[in-house]
């Protein structure tokens, strides 16, 4: 898919392309990260131990995770034979949207019900995110890739910690808002996600068009298969794009583990509600302007040198997390991952779209989630096996050092400079 967009109209593309950050990234915070697992831990999940319910969530994510795996690179392959991958975004999103609504439903003991829900809302979540990271390249120049990548990453920051902010008050005061307990309040606060996320996402549905091209008369399924073999092959063409790959699969899936399993891990060792939501916004707030001056000093030092900062930063983070006793540690550790999440992530992306050519950007893309879901599956697991076994969560956290230490040894054998000479040729 290529724009063809004046300079005016293409200004509006990017601003609704960061915009969906703000939409979607109140899935992330408020269901992903703090109140769901809290919920699942002391309600869906009442009838079983702690250490169990925090496993079982485990479970729960690798899981969807895998389930995205198998997906989404037929789906990102079949995109690049179509004019569909607008079509594509919002299938997802619009799943996502309803399996979170629904979550309104889950009640004390429906740990399984709030586990298929979540799994659903989260396929919607991650899927929809392919297509929409893929269209990245196409919006942006070489010059302008890493701030625009940043300011969607803050826009998300601001737009999920808002929601977050506002649903912390709901279920703080519940018969403010004219509910029975906090139970209630807190089932109500998954519906203004998906009321949030529908609303937002709207100029993105609304600006961005795919440019209606000649598609192919075979079947779409048959080519994904076809372009997914073909992709493995064409990928080693590009071997410091492949050993980037490998790279940001380990880092990421730590980073991924901590943003999943921090909340419902503070929850086990006895860290209050309260203190775990007010953390985690913490998080958000300070992820703002982090993120942005992340992408300010990828400028001058570079993405790869940037991200190197933020890996060792969460390795302390993980290891201060083993030795977590406190509602002190968790704001602390809360401060920290604020400081790096959104800056690691942003320039992880930046980098990677400035190593793909462009008009293998949908595939490229397709390749990289069913590297980096696949890699989702194994932290959450790795976390959730570990806790089950020993009885505490606090060896599952201490696990994620390794995912941090091997990514940092991959990601200093790329070339970023070959890579990217490659991509434009």
């Amino acid at each position: 898919m290529t724009l063809d967009l004046s300079n005016k109209d293409n200004n509006k593309i990017i601003r609704s392309w960061v915009f969906y950050d703000w939409a979607n990234s109140a899935f992330a915070t408020t269901i992903m990260a703090t109140v769901l697992p809290i919920f699942y831990t002391d309600i869906a999940g009442s009838v079983l131990s702690k250490a169990k319910a925090t496993s079982y969530w485990g479970y729960t994510q690798s899981i969807a995770m895998l389930i995205v795996a198998l997906m989404v690179p037929v789906l990102g392959a079949i995109s690049d034979y179509s004019h569909l991958k607008m079509k594509f975004l919002k299938i997802f999103a619009y799943t996502g949207i309803l399996a979170t609504a629904s979550l309104i439903a889950v009640d004390s003991g429906d740990y399984i019900l709030c586990s298929l829900l979540f799994i659903f809302a989260s396929i919607g979540f991650s899927g929809g995110n392919v297509f929409y990271d893929s269209i990245l390249p196409e919006i942006s120049t070489s010059d302008n890739i890493d701030t625009i990548s940043s300011k969607g990453f803050a826009m998300g920051y601001l737009g999920g910690g808002l929601l977050l902010m506002i649903n912390l008050f709901i279920i703080q005061y519940p018969k403010l808002f004219f509910f029975k307990n906090t139970v209630i309040a807190t089932r109500f606060t998954f519906l203004t996600v998906a009321v949030w996320w529908f609303t937002f996402s709207l100029p993105l549905f609304k600006n961005v068009r795919d440019i209606k091209k000649k598609v192919s008369k075979g079947s779409y399924v048959l080519i994904g298969f076809k372009r997914i073999y073909n992709t493995f092959k064409e990928i080693k063409k590009y071997k410091q794009l492949f050993k980037f790959i490998l790279a940001f699969w380990l880092y990421n899936d730590g980073i991924g583990t901590i943003i999943r399993m921090a909340t419902i891990y503070g929850r086990e060792v006895g860290i209050g509600k309260l203190h775990l939501i007010g953390a985690l916004l913490l998080t958000q707030f300070v992820g703002i302007p982090f993120s942005l001056l992340f992408g300010k000093i990828a400028n001058k030092i570079g993405a790869k040198k940037s991200i190197y900062i933020a890996v060792s930063i969460y390795i302390l983070i993980t290891t201060w997390g083993f030795f977590l006793n406190s509602a002190f540690d968790f704001w602390v550790l809360a401060f920290l991952v604020g400081t790096v999440q959104g800056g690691s992530q942003a320039l992880s992306r930046s980098l990677y779209a400035s190593m793909v050519p462009k008009k293998k950007s949908s595939e490229f893309f397709g390749f990289l989630a069913i590297s980096s879901k696949f890699a989702a599956v194994f932290g959450p697991f790795v976390f959730a096996l570990i806790a089950q076994l020993t009885g505490s969560s606090r060896f599952g956290i201490i696990s994620l050092i390794a995912f941090f230490i091997l990514g940092l040894i991959l990601l200093s054998t790329v070339n970023v400079n070959e890579g990217r000479k490659m991509a434009n040729n």
